[in-house]
């Protein structure tokens, strides 16, 4: 198992890729905190887990918010006693051309996005320089290189990369690695709304020809959880089938 005994938090991980995530460090040994501002689906999520017989668990958190960042922690080690992994899956949407975004879809993209992400990745550093060790996983997206509609999307994606490369090297020489996942078209829920002609569209510029499946990015997020991936650090990894936006 790459990540036995180890204690892991994931953000965003109620659905979709963040599940995935949660669910393969489940599988690969880890106990896993299931971190989500949908509480209900949240909690079922970790039962679905728990009912077969993995450690995981649910604690609800707005990662927005410092205080419920600090809530998160805090219940995470009093349960556990550790925290290992960070998994910054969270994350949210409000297309929007750039001359017609709004404030209120700005901030809140970058609140969630990014200052969200700074929150979570600020208390596990905190935790893992005086333990000596730690894996620090963000997720990013393809859309950080720029996508039309989505300008409060990509900077806060482009942001969270920044954050990565920053991180490595400030925690790099007390055993902690930082790295960054950009993840493709990924068939999910939310992506299988999207028109058959655009589904159509987003395939094609796809070399290996097909959507990626969440799980794809949680075997790749394990990996770098892992010692196996000791010497990985600061990198940005896409899990795109070789698309390139």
């Amino acid at each position: 198992m790459l990540v036995k005994d180890k204690v892991a938090i994931v953000t965003g991980s109620a659905r979709g890729i963040g599940f995935s995530i949660a669910e393969v460090l489940a599988e690969e040994g880890a106990k896993v905190v299931i971190s989500d501002l949908a509480t209900s689906s949240g909690a079922e999520s970790a039962k679905e887990l728990q009912l077969k017989g993995y450690a995981v668990t649910f604690i609800p958190c707005d990662i927005s918010k410092r205080d419920q960042v600090n809530a998160l922690f805090a219940q995470t080690q009093a349960q556990f006693g550790r925290i290992d992994v960070l998994v910054n899956n969270a994350g949210i949407n409000r297309d929007g051309m750039l001359h017609k975004l709004s404030d209120d879809d700005w901030d809140l993209v970058i609140d969630i996005n990014l200052k969200g992400t700074f929150n979570c990745m600020q208390e596990a550093a905190k935790l893992m320089r005086e333990q000596g060790s730690g894996r620090i996983v963000n997720i990013s997206s393809a859309s950080w290189l720029g996508n039309v509609g989505q300008a409060n999307y990509a900077a806060s994606k482009a942001g969270v990369i920044g954050l990565t490369k920053t991180a490595c090297r400030e925690l790099a020489r007390k055993g902690v690695t930082v790295n960054a996942i950009c993840p493709g078209f990924i068939d999910t829920v939310m992506t299988r709304g999207v028109p058959e002609k655009v589904w159509d569209i987003m395939i094609s510029k796809i070399p290996a020809g097909f959507a990626g499946d969440p799980r794809d990015v949680g075997q790749c997020v394990a990996f770098l959880a892992s010692e196996r991936a000791r010497y990985i650090n600061g990198e940005v990894i896409n899990v795109g089938g070789g698309m390139v936006l």
